[in-house]
């Protein structure tokens, strides 16, 4: 297949690009203008094409740009940061360049985190990230356009290697807070992992006009079991306190506004269990059913690097 990356310098992109060489489809990097005033960027896009990649220059602001990169491929991918609700609507532009073109044979969003059909009813300002996904699926399932929706869950790496706290993103050796009684299940990814499921998605049709939630068996596990995973690698227990959801939501009136997104998540997640608290039914599937070829990285191996 003949795959655009959207986003390929980003934390999720640039997996998804190495991901993209090594399954051997002929990959392209959308390369922005904002992207040749960044040299960090910059070296990494010309990495990739020193991989194998092909640059091909594009822009939001110039739609004509846009056309002609979506033009050259079967698949578009945008891994696009979500944290930033601007960014996700910035997307309407590309719809409208798939849907003039007419030509691509599938296309990713950027999701990649919490199912944000599901999260109607999340609290603010957090849902204001899942309204927005809302808005762009709507656009293209409006336009026609064939989709696929990865529900990737928890990055490991945001998730897993802090033991699911606020704060640093490495494991304390000392103390944890946990969100309740730490019981409620989540489901943990190994970033590298999410990259090679989406692409494994890209041309099969049992994807095709669905969304595929990543939930290998062995990675749904509690805060509670992940911090024991952790002290059983450092052979000491932890000095445990918890919070209530009252309390952690109390926490948000102290916070800017990107902390107060980040409380909102996160209470959905280890209070609601809203990641792993129902059945897929029509629409979707799962992961590590459809591709049990993957050798997916359980998080007590996730966990190895921080020792």
């Amino acid at each position: 297949m003949k795959v655009l990356v959207v986003g390929g310098t980003g934390y999720i992109g640039r997996r998804i690009v190495k991901a993209s060489l090594a399954q051997g489809h002929t990959s392209y990097v959308l390369l922005r203008p904002e992207t040749t005033y960044d040299v960090d960027k910059l070296q990494m896009v010309l990495g990739f094409k020193e991989q194998g990649a092909i640059l091909i220059e594009g822009s939001f602001s110039d739609h004509s740009s846009l056309l002609n990169a979506v033009k050259q491929v079967d698949v578009v991918i945008c891994t696009m940061s979500g944290t930033c609700s601007q960014n996700l609507t910035l997307q309407l532009k590309l719809v409208d360049a798939i849907k003039e073109a007419g030509n691509v044979k599938r296309f990713l969003p950027s999701e990649f985190g919490m199912d944000p059909s599901r999260m109607g009813h999340a609290l603010e300002p957090g849902r204001d990230i899942f309204d927005k996904k809302m808005i762009v699926r709507k656009a293209i399932e409006d336009a026609g356009i064939p989709f696929t929706y990865v529900s990737a869950n928890c990055f490991g790496s945001f998730f897993a290697g802090n033991l699911s706290q606020m704060g640093p993103f490495i494991p304390s050796r000392e103390k944890v807070c946990l969100y309740g009684d730490g019981s409620v299940k989540a489901i943990y990814l190994d970033e590298e992992d999410v990259a090679t499921y989406t692409m494994k998605t890209i041309d099969d049709p049992r994807t095709l006009n669905k969304t595929i939630y990543l939930r290998p068996q062995q990675n749904i596990i509690s805060q509670k079991e992940l911090v024991g995973m952790w002290e059983k690698l450092i052979g000491k227990e932890l000095k445990k306190s918890s919070i209530t959801a009252e309390d952690f939501l109390a926490s948000m009136k102290e916070m800017d506004y990107y902390g107060q997104v980040v409380v909102s998540h996160l209470y959905h997640i280890f209070f609601e269990g809203c990641l792993a608290n129902f059945e897929i039914g029509k629409g979707g599937e799962e992961a590590s059913k459809l591709y049990p070829e993957v050798r997916y990285t359980r998080m007590n191996e996730y966990l190895r690097r921080y020792v």
